[in-house]
């Protein structure tokens, strides 16, 4: 079975006719035939009932040539991502982000990627850190853009940028005008954490020991704007990574505080496997995130500085 007897067999169902399909696949008549001929000797079915005017596709020969029809359009899809291989920045890119990040770095990184490889799209995906990491082992993923430490054998993890953080308090909560805040505080106040699992409460954790009680607050939520949200109804003060604190994602309900120098802080990465073979289209991912985000100096430089434990 061949590539160009399943063209046949698809060019016979089509026109009705072995005259015509030879016309279109650019084949004399003979030749057609005895290849269609062929290949249901092989099979050991009759794909057709031929006339004297006319073809007929036998019933089990139309999910034959309905499944000649589906490798025929995977066999042209080879060729498409070939075509992709010779040009890095065309094709869609499959990225994953940690979901602390993603609501707050998409909306920049879009248009500063765009700039770069408008031809190269984001299939993106929001996850638990462990959850991208297997995604990314697996090949599901091309690239993950998470915070460190995240060194699974085989991955590249580059550093792309710090994040500080900062208290989020209720408008008429008592620190709602103090200038910094210890994260020792925190253990006297009702603070509100994302859910298990998620690296950024880990993060909040290791910099505020003394909330690794039971009594925590830990609502049942993936999102940070959900925390945002109940420390404005007055459940509690939270912590709030950099991002969340710009202007368009504030409320009048909610101050933010500093932390006391040094303040906590996170470090986000670009992550992808060594053996990934579109090095350009991380190149250009990691140029638009420096972009957006105002890196002066180049990031791969940065990388290779002395990485600091994650606060």
């Amino acid at each position: 079975m061949t590539l160009n007897e399943l063209r046949y067999l698809v060019a016979v169902a089509q026109e009705r006719n072995f005259g015509r399909a030879a016309q279109k696949c650019f084949v004399s008549q003979p030749a057609l035939s005895v290849a269609v001929q062929k290949l249901e000797e092989e099979l050991g079915t009759q794909v057709f009932e031929r006339g004297k005017t006319e073809v007929t596709v036998t019933p089990v020969g139309e999910r034959i040539v309905e499944q000649a029809q589906r490798v025929l359009e995977e066999t042209s899809r080879i060729r498409e991502i070939a075509q992709a291989g010779r040009n890095q920045l065309t094709g869609a890119l499959k990225l994953g982000v940690i979901f602390t990040v993603a609501p707050y770095l998409l909306p920049d990184l879009i248009p500063a990627l765009h700039v770069r490889a408008p031809q190269m799209p984001l299939d993106i995906e929001e996850n638990l850190t462990e959850n991208l990491e297997a995604g990314l082992k697996s090949g599901r993923l091309d690239a993950v853009i998470v915070a460190l430490p995240f060194a699974p054998p085989g991955v590249v993890a580059e550093f792309l940028y710090e994040e500080p953080f900062q208290v989020v308090v209720p408008s008429s909560h008592k620190w709602a005008k103090r200038k910094s805040v210890q994260p020792g505080e925190l253990a006297s106040e009702n603070t509100i954490l994302l859910s298990v699992g998620h690296c950024f409460r880990d993060q909040v954790l290791e910099s505020c020991p003394e909330l690794n009680r039971a009594d925590a607050h830990v609502p049942r939520t993936n999102s940070l704007e959900t925390v945002r949200n109940m420390v404005a109804s007055g459940l509690g003060i939270s912590v709030l990574p950099r991002d969340a604190l710009t202007p368009k994602y504030g409320s009048r309900l909610v101050v933010p505080v500093p932390f006391t120098r040094p303040a906590p802080s996170r470090r986000v990465a670009l992550a992808f496997r060594r053996s990934f073979p579109r090095p350009a289209a991380i190149a250009a991912l990691r140029d638009a995130v420096a972009a957006c985000r105002g890196v002066k100096e180049p990031l791969k430089a940065l990388a290779k500085s002395p990485a600091k434990s994650p606060a």
